[in-house]
């Protein structure tokens, strides 16, 4: 049986045990980034865009 998995998956599932585990080092920052690499060449990518934006302006109009 022919088993695949999303890089973003599987950089997103490392990050998140690093983070629990608080062992974030340079790897870490490496996972990390390549995370958003592979996150932004999916699908999930204008919705993630969206909602940054509407976050940032949300903090924005806080002040």
């Amino acid at each position: 049986m022919l088993f695949t998995v999303s890089a973003a998956l599987l950089f997103g599932v490392a990050l998140a045990l690093m983070l629990r585990s608080k062992a974030v080092t340079v790897s870490g920052a490496v996972v990390a980034a390549l995370f958003g690499f592979y996150l932004a060449s999916t699908g999930i990518a204008p919705a993630v865009n969206h909602a940054i934006t509407g976050l940032i302006h949300a903090l924005a109009n806080l002040h």
